[in-house]
């Protein structure tokens, strides 16, 4: 018999735990913010990964035209 074991390391991530909170919070009346502001959370992830992405394709392309 083998005895390996693989780890798998996915989860939710600190954004989708705060819009979680966020949104029972909403739902429950004890914050008043827009849905925009409660949703926050996964929209400015999503954009920080892209400007990520960008800054990383930018100087990619920066090294080839160099080379």
């Amino acid at each position: 018999m083998s005895d390996t074991s693989s780890s798998s390391s996915g989860g939710i991530g600190f954004a989708g735990l705060l819009t979680i909170v966020f949104i029972v919070l909403k739902i429950l009346g004890k914050i008043t913010w827009s849905w925009w502001w409660v949703i926050s959370p996964l929209w400015i992830s999503f954009f920080i990964f892209i400007a990520i992405l960008v800054v990383v394709l930018g100087i990619g392309l920066l090294v080839a035209l160099l080379d």
